[in-house]
């Protein structure tokens, strides 16, 4: 065999090693045994044993960790906030909604940004209204404020005949879904020091800080009732919303929808989309750190059913279509399985975690499941 016919066989060995690694496991019997961190024992493994504990200890320690491990952090400090109205049609919808469009601009260190936010408010309920905010990865097509262009992505008129308020902004304000330019806006403009962070800011916090200041108008519209505020992502919006819910807990309910990956499936069954190859495909996505988990789901300090649990008391709703083995709609289901309830007999949260899930669990068409619980006393 020559030279040429060598290089060839090892070239052709050598792709299909790379294709094996690359290939997705959708097999339930090639899932690892696997342990998850538990919710309720501290880094110092203490036990938490009281609301308080949960609410000034172990929550603020488990979001520091998706922050330092998985999503990079969340700057909050600017020089100051405005709210500028652009337009405004209070006959919008045929007259059953007010059509606004508000420039929300921050300012930090003699730079700003300005985060277009499109926002219908029903006309014929009783004020304030409830609001549904949408976090738009899928460009401007999807947000028309006049209606003349509807998608199904955001069924603005679905959500006013219910009664509540549709808001909605694109990603592409703070950061573009883009591997090349995703830090020309938020992060180079306001916090370029986060480029030099192991764990700073990304792709993913860049959303969940868009949608953070714009529920710093939503919380100062007199026509919005912010306690009963819902912010909502699809795939990696959805993962967005989940990591915007986790941070801020001025959202009564966060929904994601197929999140997959990063979102509302568990990192340690490494099906479907792995953190490797959610890194490897978008490594704008999730903080420097997060490749340290590549093929070494383990060793994370975290898994995705304590994002969840780290938003009680308030409410998730997870929804994964049952075919949509890429995102792991039985790991989302896993994951929905940590159990939040409150009861009388105790002053702490009761969280029940099955390790392994049971192969006979199924998902339904869609899979939705909402974990929602409620207080008698936060001592």
């Amino acid at each position: 065999m020559n030279l040429i016919s060598w290089s060839l066989l090892l070239l052709f060995i050598f792709s299909l090693q790379a294709v094996q690694a690359q290939e997705a496991n959708y097999e339930e019997s090639e899932v690892p045994d696997y342990t998850l961190p538990e919710i309720l024992k501290t880094i110092d493994g203490n036990t938490v044993e009281s609301i308080r504990e949960w609410k000034f200890n172990r929550r603020p320690e488990i979001i520091e960790l998706f922050q330092k491990h998985v999503y990079g952090e969340v700057p909050q400090q600017f020089d100051s906030i405005e709210f500028k109205t652009a337009s405004e049609n209070k006959d919008a919808m045929g007259g059953t909604a007010t059509a606004r469009q508000i420039d929300i601009i921050v300012h930090r260190n003699g730079s700003s940004l300005t985060i277009g936010l499109n926002l219908l408010i029903p006309n014929q309920v009783e004020k304030p209204a409830p609001v549904t905010l949408l976090i738009n990865h899928r460009g401007a097509d999807n947000m028309d404020i006049t209606r003349e262009n509807k998608e199904d992505f955001w069924p603005a008129e679905y959500i006013i005949d219910r009664g509540y308020a549709a808001a909605v902004f694109d990603v592409e304000d703070v950061a573009d879904d883009n591997a090349k330019t995703f830090a020309e806006d938020v992060i180079q403009k306001l916090y370029p020091e986060q480029l030099k962070k192991p764990d700073g800011m990304r792709g993913l916090s860049a959303w969940a800080w868009g949608a953070m200041r714009v529920m710093d108008y939503l919380a100062r519209e007199p026509n919005i009732d912010q306690q009963r505020s819902i912010v909502i992502g699809h795939s990696r919006g959805g993962k967005a919303a989940l990591w915007t819910g986790a941070q801020d807990e001025r959202w009564a309910v966060t929904i994601s929808n197929e999140s997959g990956a990063g979102g509302a499936a568990l990192s340690r069954r490494k099906f479907g989309e792995t953190v490797q190859r959610i890194n490897n495909s978008f490594p704008y996505w999730f903080t420097p750190n997060f490749d340290n988990y590549n093929d070494n789901e383990s060793d994370l300090p975290v898994d995705q059913h304590m994002l969840i649990a780290s938003m009680a008391p308030r409410a998730v709703y997870v929804a994964s279509a049952e075919e949509d083995q890429w995102a792991d709609p039985r790991g989302s289901t896993c994951l929905c399985i940590t159990d939040l309830w409150f009861t009388k007999r105790s002053s702490i949260f009761r969280f029940h975690l099955r390790k392994r899930c049971r192969k006979s669990i199924r998902p339904s068409t869609p899979h939705i499941l909402a974990i929602i619980s409620g207080m008698e006393n936060t001592t």
